[in-house]
């Protein structure tokens, strides 16, 4: 079977990490569509008009050394919030996920809109204190000069415009699987994710 795993939630509550254990686990391709977002966002804030940015965006886009940056995170999201933007990038993510080989996909409305047919879906989330923390540590540890009340700050408000916003607003799918790290670390979190694709698809980790 095509195993295509679906896995939504707010930035810094470690889908990305559990989205490249998982591909790795099952031998399956990954996307962190986010880096579409942040690259839209990095070529905005050079100018780009935003639409333009997503038509136009290459492979190369998404090799950006900064696009992990604060300013590159809130610029994602507000494109992220256009409804001509988010149709822009659409074919390309479903594209992916219907890969032979299967996929991971990891962003904010993977289970609702991009593959709403996904065998196996996750939101990933943790309480806003251990997301900021796990940010701030990330971000100090790449040289940024960044406060934990900055990081928290962005965070509720990237929240907030993620979760309200009219084009596929964030939201765990009806048929979701809700993983709260807050009190896991990436070991736990990987393997009961694992055990839980194994149980609803009968699919065996390769690694």
């Amino acid at each position: 079977m095509r195993l295509t795993i679906a896995i939504d939630g707010p930035a810094a509550a470690g889908k990305g990490t559990l989205s490249r254990a998982l591909a790795a686990a099952f031998g399956l391709a990954h996307l962190d569509t986010g880096l579409i977002y942040r690259a839209a966002g990095r070529r905005t804030l050079d100018g780009t008009p935003a639409l333009e940015a997503a038509q136009t965006m290459t492979a190369t886009d998404l090799e950006a050394d900064d696009l992990r940056t604060p300013d590159v995170a809130r610029a994602a999201s507000q494109v992220a919030a256009i409804p001509e933007v988010r149709a822009a990038l659409v074919d390309f993510q479903r594209a992916f996920a219907r890969r032979s080989g299967g996929s991971v996909l990891d962003g904010r409305d993977i289970g609702t809109v991009i593959c709403p047919d996904a065998e196996v879906k996750f939101f990933v989330t943790a309480s806003d204190d251990v997301r900021a923390e796990r940010r701030f540590r990330e971000l100090l540890g790449t040289g940024h000069d960044v406060t934990f009340e900055s990081v928290l700050a962005d965070l509720k408000e990237r929240d907030a415009r993620d979760s309200a916003r009219a084009a596929a607003p964030m939201k765990p799918a009806v048929d979701a699987v809700v993983l709260d790290t807050s009190e896991m670390d990436i070991d736990a979190a990987v393997a009961a994710a694992i055990s839980l694709v194994t149980d609803r698809t009968g699919c065996q980790p390769v690694t």
